[in-house]
Parts: C-alpha cells; sequence; structure tokens
C-alpha cells in the first residue's frame, strides 16, 4: 500500500446476517463476508472480520479503522465510528446512485422509507408499524415451513400459480396463516409468491414511495420478488442496489474512509 492510502473495515451486525467490508481509498471494497446470526453477536463479528481481511489479503494492523453499524453494533470491538443504520443504508445507496431517491432498507427487523437529497442527506424516515417488523425473519420461518433453505424460497414462486392470501398487518398472524394454508394443502409455491407479496404490502403501507425508489437490505439480495410485486402495488420502478445486504456495512465504511 502506498503512503497516502487509507483502508477500513466497517461491519454492520444484523439480526440475521452480520456483513462485513474491507475497503480501500480510490480502490473500492477488496474484501467481503456475509455470516449467519447465530449465538454470540461478537464471536460471529470476530468470524465476518477475519473472513474479510483474509479475501482482501491483509491483517487488522494494516486497518486505519474499523466501523460499526447495525442491531448490534456494540459488539464490533475498536470501532471508531459507530452510526445508525439509516445513515448508513443512505450513504451506501448514494454512493452506487448519486441523486434524490426514495431508498427502502429491508433487513431482517424493521423496514424503513428514507427519502434521500441530492446531496445524500436524509430528509425523512418512515418506518413500519411495531406488529408488521421482523421481515427477514418472517421470511426465514416461511421457508423452514415450507422445507426450503431460505436462498431457495425466491425459487418456488417462479412456479407459482397464484399468490396465496397472507395477511400483511401482524407478522405474527401472518405466520399463523401461513401454518393454516400448509394445513389446507395448499401448494408451497403459491406460498411462497404469498408471503413475498405480504412483505411487498407491509412496505406500500408505510408510505412516501416517490421515483426512483431503490432499495437495500437482504430480502432485496435474496428474495427480488419482494421487489416485483412492490413495483406491481405501486406502479413504480423498484431496483435493488449493487449488493444490497452488504449496504449498510459499505456507508459505514465510507463514514471513516
Amino acid at each position: 500500500m502506498t503512503e497516502a492510502s487509507r483502508v477500513v473495515a466497517a461491519v454492520d451486525v444484523g439480526t440475521e446476517c452480520v456483513k462485513a467490508v474491507v475497503m480501500e481509498k480510490g480502490v473500492g471494497i477488496r474484501g467481503r463476508s456475509i455470516v449467519p446470526t447465530r449465538g454470540y453477536f461478537q464471536h460471529r463479528v470476530e468470524e465476518a472480520m477475519d473472513q474479510a481481511l483474509d479475501e482482501a489479503g491483509i491483517g487488522r494492523a494494516d486497518l486505519d479503522a474499523i466501523a460499526a453499524t447495525g442491531f448490534a453494533a456494540n459488539s464490533v470491538p475498536d470501532a471508531v465510528s459507530v452510526t445508525g443504520e439509516t445513515a448508513c443504508h443512505a450513504l451506501g445507496a448514494f454512493h452506487h446512485h448519486p441523486h434524490a431517491m426514495s431508498v427502502i432498507d429491508i433487513g431482517g427487523s424493521d423496514p424503513k422509507v428514507l427519502h434521500v437529497d441530492e446531496n445524500g442527506n436524509v430528509l425523512n424516515t418512515r418506518l413500519v408499524r411495531r406488529c408488521a417488523i421482523g421481515i427477514g425473519t418472517f421470511l426465514m420461518f416461511t421457508a423452514r415451513h415450507l422445507d426450503v433453505h431460505p436462498t431457495k424460497l425466491q425459487e418456488l414462486t417462479a412456479d407459482a400459480e397464484t399468490a396465496a392470501p397472507i395477511g400483511s398487518y401482524c407478522s405474527v398472524f401472518s405466520e399463523v396463516e401461513i401454518l393454516e394454508q400448509l394445513r389446507d394443502g395448499r401448494n408451497r409455491e403459491d406460498i411462497a409468491l404469498g408471503t413475498m407479496k405480504s412483505v411487498a404490502e407491509r412496505i406500500y403501507e408505510i408510505g412516501g414511495l416517490r421515483d426512483p425508489v431503490l432499495v437495500t437490505g437482504g430480502v432485496a439480495e435474496y428474495f427480488p420478488a419482494v421487489l416485483k410485486s412492490l413495483s406491481e402495488i405501486t406502479g413504480l420502478n423498484v431496483e435493488a442496489v449493487p449488493e444490497p445486504i452488504m449496504t449498510g456495512a459499505l456507508g459505514a465504511a465510507l463514514k471513516v474512509l
């Protein structure tokens, strides 16, 4: 590395996954890692950091700074910057699309709609009602009961005939409806598509969407049928940013780069 180079790491500690990036100024992301959240957050942070550093081909001593964001950001040791998820997702999205936009952050827990101005500043934030939070966790629940790996849930929707009716108002009630649909013999494909539409309806109910609409977070990474359903409901062009699951970590890294 040259004398003028600066290399940082950032960790986004979410409820479903821990994401880590290693980023060099003027170069971009050199290493990245995604680790499922399980057990103690601190252990998963170390695992994700080690994997990202290994991919980057450097050690911790080569880092100029470590940043953190996410649900359990306080689990990141030696973090010189701890930034809220809203600011990080806005900054990460703006890095890819430097213009005013609506940003939808859909991760494991509470989705939100952010209005970002032409300078990348968050003008306001809209949150989903509390009984509708836990979207990523809801999709994980669905995958378990449909007996597929979560990353395969999306594939089921391709063969659906009609989306099974799954409510959007309450996550707990929606889970019960999935069990009732299975009890009544509804096929897995229709249920999978129904859950995607249910999630899209929760986002729509937040309100405030206006073009252009960019989506960040793990749901956009693994469940694009949610974005397709949201486009159909709103009539807007809803697109994911590049590597949407890494957006929070990217934004945190940019804060200290």
